[in-house]
């Protein structure tokens, strides 16, 4: 039996405008869950459960790892006469879920078309989304820099009936104020419903342009993880690839 999405027990932040989701991140927005106690495995681990909740909930977690790139960007701080920073630079962990924000389904519900992530996907999947002309019913579709994503206004849950001389009516749903905005990332017009993905997200001096409701402190114990468990892969992968023959070969010199 499939688990609910909005769930108390569990009570993990999901990329959702519903009441319940906006009351998980009110309480978690004063509190986090308490590290003190804990290895760093299990805070790991806790990172990875709760970031994971909200960036990618969708995928498994093979499905994931395909797409994870251990290696992030470096950042160039500034510094003023004095030699001090000009500003705080968040830790450069916070992009570990920056190529998620390629996919089609993410661009869909980060330009406001649709009200949580599984709407965002049934839209691409149902070919209500169009990218440079052409059809994709690929929600795990990337953008490339400078695609233009077009959504049939008809399928958009903010639009509906009656048509007026502008288009359709605008209608506000429920708890949606708090989830109105647009990262920096992508460019859209909402009087023909079509995004443009300029660039890949980016940590700026005292922000990251990444929407979460996490610090990116816990981006780095999530980002630990996955590195820690792709490098033992890879470890055993390498290890079952020696020749038998130059695994017992016999040095006599």
């Amino acid at each position: 039996m499939r688990k609910p999405k909005d769930s108390f027990k569990r009570a993990l932040i999901r990329m959702s405008w519903s009441k319940t989701n906006l009351y998980f991140i009110y309480n978690r927005g004063s509190r986090l869950p308490k590290m003190n106690n804990r290895s760093l495995f299990q805070q790991n681990w806790q990172a990875k459960r709760e970031t994971r909740g909200y960036h990618g909930v969708q995928l498994t977690e093979r499905q994931f790892k395909r797409i994870f790139e251990p290696r992030l960007p470096t950042t160039n701080i500034r510094l003023d006469n004095k030699g001090t920073t000009e500003s705080k630079h968040p830790h450069i962990a916070a992009l570990t879920y920056a190529n998620l924000e390629r996919r089609l389904d993410f661009i869909i519900f980060r330009s406001c078309f649709a009200n949580s992530i599984w709407a965002a996907r049934q839209l691409v999947v149902h070919g209500k989304v169009t990218v440079n002309g052409k059809k994709i019913c690929a929600p795990s579709h990337l953008a490339s820099d400078g695609d233009v994503i077009t959504v049939n206004p008809s399928s958009i849950i903010l639009l509906t009936e009656p048509m007026t001389p502008n288009g359709l009516t605008f209608k506000p749903i429920p708890y949606m104020q708090p989830f109105l905005f647009i990262p920096e990332y992508l460019e859209v017009n909402f009087n023909t419903c079509s995004i443009v993905f300029l660039r890949d997200p980016i940590s700026r001096p005292g922000r990251c342009e990444i929407p979460s409701p996490y610090p990116p402190e816990y981006h780095a114990l999530a980002h630990e993880y996955y590195t820690k468990i792709i490098k033992k892969k890879k470890g055993v992968r390498q290890r079952r690839l020696i020749p038998i023959e130059d695994k017992f070969k016999i040095n006599f010199d």
